[in-house]
């Protein structure tokens, strides 16, 4: 059995009440899903509006390799650690998506003795929030086409319908499709596609709201389709904004569960960091910050990617003002980032692991240029050497940063908690002024460009005709001072998956934009990467299963 899958079946859980005590959520605010996890009522977080807010900690990552960086279990085991050093702290996750589940991920939960449970649930349906917003979505795709198939009153122009179904499975077949087919009876053919739920606008606006409200009126400003004159059709053109807030109505409110040691862990929200923007909810982390002292957040794959994103994106949009990044790195990976083999990172390379630290040196600098002070955590693997630890800790302490090795895997909080004492020193020591990388008054070919050049260190981006023409078209709609979203690969600060380590000098390519104007971003859709990923050569799926006693096997 793995060992995480068996940690998290030998855990004793505390029931849900137990857990919102810690936070000081009254018994009346809690609507249990089952005794371990619940939905804390917005009336309760109403009510909170005048709180003072804690500190947030940012938890991110160098770009992911196959050997792994355990982004989400530092995120956990610093929550932990906090927790044990007397400091009132709660974590913010994202929930998992069912397509790295069952396609190259497995499970996204934690590991070791830094989980969040119970593990199973929250990596399959949890309180059903995805399967919300995917109906949600697939709501307004029907009533597009339902509207075109009644007289087409909106006068939609079927050939410049942006909107997209979606599904929160890893499904390639579905990218482009043509519907409708079988006669009269059925609508009009045209083409379509699927998107992943994760990477859909709905799930974008759901986890940048701040409340009902807002959802609604979210949901209300998206754009679904043009007329024959190039007019912008609209969710609430179409009266659709009102019955998908109604689906989504139970699903905004944060879930609450636990990690192995009890603390509070609020999972909510799911958007991919290479696809979307890649945290969790607003209302969670408001939630947090709230009730907590500290609250550590993580944002998805490397601090490219989900760090720039977080800061650019969802702490503008929310006003949110964070006091500290974390950087997590391995060994094993930085050995990896320095051109080993994943076959061959058992031995000890020194020499590897300094070429391989130029990828976190550009990270802990990059997150430098938002005004945070940054730790790196160093995520310990029982194979690595103190040689190979020293490299990484004196690259650092070159550019003046603390690199701690962390052994939470193993020892759950107390494992961390030399990390949690750097991190509540860099809190205590107010030297955080924070500031977005760009203005929102640049056009938006430049705020791509500002992002290619000061976080992905390219010479310049490649913009073809088609995309500057529609980046025109936006600005001139009244969108161009939105924040960009870049959605490319996760593996490299390049588009190319395969250049590892930390190039510079290279063209980021700009195939595709798309205007998210209820999230209130654009979409610059860079190099090869699908907004609908498909599954690898054995997916995961094929070692799931259930045992004749009922339990799931192969999730984790």
């Amino acid at each position: 059995m793995n060992p995480d899958l068996a940690i998290a079946r030998a855990a004793t859980l505390r029931p849900i009440q137990d857990i919102a005590d810690r936070l000081g959520i009254p018994a009346d605010a809690v609507e249990p899903y089952g005794r371990h996890k619940a939905k804390i009522g917005l009336n309760f977080i109403d009510s909170l509006e005048d709180r003072p807010d804690g500190a947030l900690v940012l938890v991110t990552g160098i770009n992911p390799t196959p050997a792994g960086e355990g982004k989400t279990t530092t995120t956990v085991g610093l929550g932990d650690a906090l927790n044990r050093i007397g400091r009132r702290a709660a974590i913010c996750l994202r929930e998992p998506s069912l397509g790295p589940s069952f396609g190259m991920k497995g499970g996204a939960a934690g590991g070791g003795q830094a989980q969040v449970v119970p593990m199973e649930q929250i990596n399959l349906h949890f309180t059903g929030d995805f399967h919300a917003i995917t109906s949600a979505n697939n709501l307004l795709a029907a009533m597009i086409d339902n509207s075109i198939y009644w007289g087409n009153p909106l006068g939609i122009d079927a050939r410049r319908i942006s909107w997209r179904r979606c599904l929160d499975m890893n499904d390639r077949a579905l990218r482009g499709i043509v519907g409708s087919l079988g006669g009269v009876a059925n609508g009009f053919p045209r083409e379509d596609g699927f998107d992943i739920t994760v990477a859909s606008e709905v799930m974008a606006v759901f986890c940048l709201s701040r409340d009902l409200s807002d959802l609604q009126a979210r949901l209300g400003r998206m754009i679904v389709a043009q007329s024959r004159d190039g007019t912008n059709i609209t969710a609430a053109d179409l009266k659709a904004d009102g019955a998908m807030a109604v689906l989504l109505k139970d699903a905004i409110a944060p879930n609450l569960v636990q990690t192995l040691e009890g603390s509070p862990a609020l999972v909510h929200g799911g958007p991919f960091a290479n696809i979307a923007h890649g945290c969790n909810s607003v209302m969670a982390t408001r939630l947090g910050l709230k009730l907590a002292d500290v609250v550590v957040t993580e944002a998805g794959f490397g601090a490219d990617l989900g760090g720039e994103k977080f800061l650019d994106i969802k702490c503008r949009s929310a006003g949110l003002r964070p006091s500290c990044a974390v950087v997590v790195a391995t060994v094993r990976a930085l050995k990896m980032h320095g051109g080993v083999a994943r076959n061959a990172l058992g031995p000890e390379n020194v020499a590897a692991v300094r070429r391989g630290v130029a990828n976190l040196q550009r990270h802990v600098e990059n997150m430098r240029k938002f005004g945070l002070p940054v730790v790196v955590a160093v995520n310990h693997f029982t194979a690595d050497t103190e040689a190979e630890f020293a490299a990484i800790r004196d690259a650092m302490a070159a550019i003046a940063t603390e690199a701690i090795s962390c052994t939470h895997w193993a020892d759950g909080g107390a494992g961390a908690e030399t990390l949690a004492r750097a991190v509540v020193s860099r809190i205590a020591a107010e030297t955080a002024d924070y500031r977005p990388l760009y203005p929102l008054e640049l056009k938006l070919a430049d705020k791509i460009r500002t992002i290619a050049r000061n976080i992905y260190r390219a010479d310049d981006i490649a913009v073809p005709d088609a995309v500057a023409r529609k980046l025109a078209a936006f600005e001139a709609a009244g969108f161009g001072d939105v924040p960009v979203c870049i959605a490319k690969t996760q593996y490299s600060f390049t588009a190319d998956p395969t250049v590892m380590g930390a190039p510079s000098g290279h063209t980021l390519p700009v195939r595709e934009v798309r205007l998210s104007a209820g999230a209130g971003f654009v979409v610059a859709i860079c190099g090869d990467i699908m907004t609908m990923p498909g599954l690898p050569r054995v997916p995961a799926a094929e070692f799931i299963h259930l045992r004749a006693d009922g339990q799931i096997e192969g999730l984790f």
